[in-house]
């Protein structure tokens, strides 16, 4: 991958954004939002949790909101302050872009879990992809789709030979898999790719584990491109991708719709070294 040369407009994009974050009190008020269980304060929590004075808080809050990191409505009297989760997601991508790392991309993550491994997918193990795979539809910042398809269905999806599950203390606790994009003979070494770790088995490195083994097989197989859309709201699956050389290519905003709410996505992808 050739890192390509930054344009102007791209330059000045970019530089109001790192403008904006180069005030340690507009970090901490970014942070402290996106930490935040409900997601959206009040200015006057904000001001309160950050020990500044309301007509500071609001100051900086209007900063952030210019170039788009945070939203504001008015409820009643109140202003409530969010996150734009469409454009804090962009921030990776963009110092990618002006560090040039977009032309040395990870090959895959690191520090894998001991006691995890992974296997090429049976039929026995459906049952329990399709319980998992229940799982993350259940968070609504999984996957689009509203019900779970049955063993049949789910294999059907899944490219031959590329599909794997992950095991911890002998129970299958995670699975990724990739499907065709096209039928179109051009497009035969692009998949999609899809990755889903049991709710009880998070943050013992199964998505790692996971991640490593699809990649590495995938190139093993052939395929040139890896693809994959993710909430924004997902930032440990944003992360993960992101460790296994996915970079974002757009936020594609308002796509489609989950549960009557349009949704934004992050598209990602991940270009096989020396194609």
């Amino acid at each position: 991958m050739t890192a390509q040369a930054l344009t102007r407009d791209d330059a000045d994009h970019y530089a109001e954004w790192f403008s904006v974050l180069a005030d340690p009190t507009r970090v901490r008020l970014l942070h402290t939002l996106s930490t935040s269980g409900a997601g959206t304060m009040r200015v006057g929590d904000l001001a309160a949790a950050l020990g500044i004075s309301q007509s500071t808080c609001s100051h900086h809050v209007e900063l952030l909101r210019k170039v788009g990191f945070v939203v504001v409505d008015k409820v009643g009297t109140s202003s409530m302050v969010s996150v734009d989760v469409a454009c804090c997601t962009g921030l990776p991508h963009a110092a990618d872009v002006v560090m040039g790392t977009l032309s040395s991309l990870p090959c895959c993550p690191e520090d894998l879990p001991t006691d995890v491994t992974t296997r090429p997918t049976v039929d026995a193990d459906l049952p329990a992809v399709l319980d998992i795979y229940a799982e993350g539809l259940a968070t609504r910042n999984a996957t689009f789709e509203t019900q779970v398809p049955t063993a049949e269905q789910m294999r059907a999806r899944w490219l031959p030979d590329l599909s794997w599950v992950a095991e911890l203390d002998g129970q299958v606790v995670g699975w990724t898999a990739i499907t065709s994009v096209s039928s179109r003979e051009c497009y035969s070494g692009v998949g999609e790719s899809s990755v889903y770790v049991a709710e009880a088995a998070r943050g013992r490195g199964v998505g790692k584990a996971l991640l490593f083994t699809q990649v590495t097989e995938a190139d093993r197989a052939g395929l040139w491109t890896l693809q994959t859309s993710i909430f924004p709201e997902n930032r440990a699956s944003l992360a993960l991708h992101r460790s296994a050389g996915y970079r974002t290519l757009a936020v594609r905003t308002r796509i489609a719709q989950l549960d009557g709410v349009w949704r934004d996505t992050v598209l990602l992808e991940r270009r096989r070294e020396g194609d």
